[in-house]
């Protein structure tokens, strides 16, 4: 699905340059679920933004689904992003003003997708993620393991190939941790693509593949065994 090649990110003031990707090179097969992890400042984070196309390599190739994105404009790159990628956040970043329902839809707005089919889509994954019973709250009105359980909705409604997740349960309890966790890995053992940005080595193991980085390179992977 993608490939990144000698990929390097440099950010540039006028005192210092600060080298976050240095030479990154990274596969990722259809149907993956790939575990980022690394000490705070290692380029876990900046690497998941590039994959994302959030953010530009300054160096390199990245090529997805057999497209050099590196050098592409930003309102291609915007396009390309919206078509392709769907993101679950450490903060869930829900409209507190809209309910679970709208906030889900709100993802599908931005493709224009008619109104019967985002009714019908939306419903379809609120209950594949076990919150449509919760349809008409608001998210002040939610747990933090039923928030994001919205954000993991809202991530697959517009159907990505690719989902991205940055510290998911973060901002969780164990409890409520595991139960996302488990909802990505059966995610997963439906065929979704997922990249994991995460400091636990319990939720890493979740993943198939586990890449660890140190100061913006990438120093290993292991794959979890069957």
């Amino acid at each position: 699905m993608l490939s990144m090649r000698e990929l390097s990110k440099v950010y540039r003031t006028d005192m210092v340059e600060t080298t976050a990707l240095d030479g990154i090179m990274l596969d990722v097969a259809d149907g993956e679920f790939v575990a980022i992890m690394g000490p705070s400042g290692c380029g876990k984070s900046t690497l998941l933004n590039v994959i994302g196309m959030l953010d530009s390599p300054s160096s390199g190739s990245y090529v997805f689904n057999g497209t050099e994105v590196a050098g592409l404009s930003e309102s291609k790159l915007a396009d390309f992003r919206k078509r392709n990628i769907g993101f679950i956040f450490q903060s869930f970043n829900l409209v507190d003003e809209l309910s679970v329902r709208e906030n889900i839809e709100l993802a599908l707005l931005y493709h224009n997708v008619p109104l019967g089919e985002r009714r019908t889509r939306v419903d379809e994954v609120m209950d594949k993620v076990g919150i449509a019973h919760r349809a008409k709250h608001r998210p002040s009105q939610l747990s933090g393991g039923q928030q994001q359980r919205v954000a993991v909705a809202r991530a697959l409604v517009a159907a990505p190939k690719l989902i991205l997740a940055d510290e998911p349960t973060g901002n969780l309890d164990t409890a409520h941790g595991e139960e996302v966790m488990k909802m990505l890995q059966a995610l997963n053992g439906e065929g979704a693509t997922i990249v994991m940005v995460t400091h636990s080595p319990a939720h890493a193991d979740y993943a198939g593949r586990v890449v660890n980085m140190l100061d913006g390179r990438i120093l290993q992977e292991h794959r979890r065994a069957a």
